[in-house]
């Protein structure tokens, strides 16, 4: 599995990974699964969009900046 960041492409108008300063996943789509770091543990979800991204099952402002692992 690889672990990074979630971050904001402004571009395509999606939520995408970071794995590093030129690696990135390619933009997420609805429905994608993957795991988010939650305190210590490694908790699975899926990302959606209604008036904004979110995941499922995880209550938090902001998703820019969580740790992912996909």
């Amino acid at each position: 599995m690889k672990q990074g960041v979630l971050i904001y492409d402004q571009e395509n108008d999606r939520m995408d990974i970071r794995f590093s300063l030129d690696d990135y996943y390619g933009g997420l789509h609805c429905g994608m699964t993957f795991e988010v770091l939650v305190g210590r543990r490694w908790v699975p979800t899926r990302i959606e969009l209604g008036r904004e991204w979110y995941l499922v099952g995880i209550a938090t402002r902001s998703l820019v900046g969580l740790r992912v692992r996909i």
